[in-house]
């Protein structure tokens, strides 16, 4: 693999850690609370260039592997800006990726600058009330006409679209076979119209800073040359930005967590209670140091597997087991953190209430912990399939 230079890696860590926590604590509850989209954050970042990390340089973007990118993520989830702020960003930089790797040249030359520059948000339109985890089960079907096609379905959970001005949308273009169950799916890159899109906002437990919708189609007339690759093998696509994905969200999860972490380390110093403060006892002490060493072992086997994608080498057993560890050991340390509080982390005035909302999110998305043990009970044990 080729080695990273750590002084680069470290100045990325720093000046995306200070970039990010010029938004404050109270910045991002005031956000969540107000159900408010967190633009002065995506405008920050965008004015830094950070937001096509991973978008190469001649299309405007600054050309980065995903182990600086997971670094730069991990630096907002631990600035306290949590799944929210991570998000905001997120989506800037892993959505674009069929485009970056399969999308026609016009279309990587209109719509990526735009994306690095935040000028256009996009959202990813995969996810099926009907399907669920399965979804060479959708029903959100692509029908040919003269010069492109026009689709009808339904989506759900989709991430951005109160705001976004185009959608990376998945349909069926032929049946399904149990022969080849994931062809015949086709990505397209279109305009959210909404005269043909109705879109939903879900009211949710978490990260409401950012918007989660289910969205009707009805007959929503797409451009052949709004197809990205080939016909009939969008899920393959979708495939080349699984890995990444689940490597980045196991590193938002790992700041998240230390943030909490270090919140309810301070109240452990401060709290005093039978005329000693509550740290020194190791009821409470104990959990958050495990919290420490498990955050730290889910950090390493992320950045193993960024290296491993950045060396073009396969990852998808570290991938999903760093998905696994870092959503694992994130929601722990927030969870403790609550315990540490007590009566007082209900508070909202002392934020882990928050971190630990948004954590609990990552468990079941962007794919299940129980999918990632039925990966690697298949397909690294060679156990016979459950499902």
């Amino acid at each position: 693999m080729t080695e990273k230079d750590p002084a680069d890696l470290e100045l990325i860590r720093k000046t995306t850690r200070e970039l990010a926590r010029k938004f404050d604590l109270e910045y991002w509850r005031e956000k969540d609370a107000k159900h408010e989209y967190p633009w002065e954050f995506v405008k920050a970042f965008a004015d830094g260039g950070w937001l096509g990390a991973m978008i190469p340089e001649e299309y405007g973007g600054l050309g980065l592997g995903l182990v600086e990118s997971a670094v730069m993520l991990h630096e907002i989830g631990y600035s306290g800006a949590g799944a929210s702020g991570a998000s905001a960003v997120h989506f800037y930089i892993f959505p674009p990726g069929p485009i970056i790797r399969h999308g026609s040249e016009a279309m990587k030359r209109e719509f990526l600058p735009q994306i690095a520059k935040g000028e256009l948000l996009m959202c990813f339109g995969v996810t099926e009330p009907t399907a669920g985890v399965d979804t060479s089960r959708i029903s959100t079907r692509a029908t040919k006409t003269d010069g492109g096609w026009v689709i009808n379905g339904q989506k759900v959970w989709i991430t951005n679209a109160q705001n976004a001005k185009k959608i990376l949308l998945l349909a069926r273009t032929s049946p399904r076979s149990d022969e080849k169950p994931m062809d015949g799916m086709t990505l397209f890159f279109t305009d959210l119209n909404r005269e043909r899109i109705t879109v939903r906002e879900i009211d949710k437990l978490g990260r409401s800073a950012i918007d989660s919708n289910e969205l009707f189609i009805d007959n929503l007339e797409v451009r052949d040359d709004e197809v990205v690759g080939e016909v009939g093998k969008g899920f393959s696509y979708l495939l080349d930005g699984l890995n990444p994905e689940r490597i980045v969200v196991a590193m938002e999860q790992i700041g998240l967590g230390r943030a909490a972490l270090d919140e309810a380390v301070k109240y452990a110093n401060s709290r005093v209670v039978f005329d000693r403060p509550i740290g020194k006892n190791q009821a409470v002490a104990h959990p958050l140091a495990d919290s420490w060493i498990r955050l730290q072992a889910a950090e390493q086997i992320a950045m193993k597997a960024a290296e491993l994608y950045d060396a073009k080498q396969p990852c998808g057993p570290e991938a999903n087991a760093a998905k696994f560890l870092g959503s694992e050991a994130g929601f722990q340390a927030c969870d403790r953190a609550m315990q540490t509080l007590g009566g007082y982390s209900y508070a909202k005035e002392y934020y882990v209430e928050r971190f630990w909302r948004e954590s609990r999110l990552l468990k079941v998305a962007p794919v299940s912990q129980e999918m990632v043990l039925n990966y690697i009970s298949t397909k690294i044990l060679g156990l016979p399939k459950s499902y």
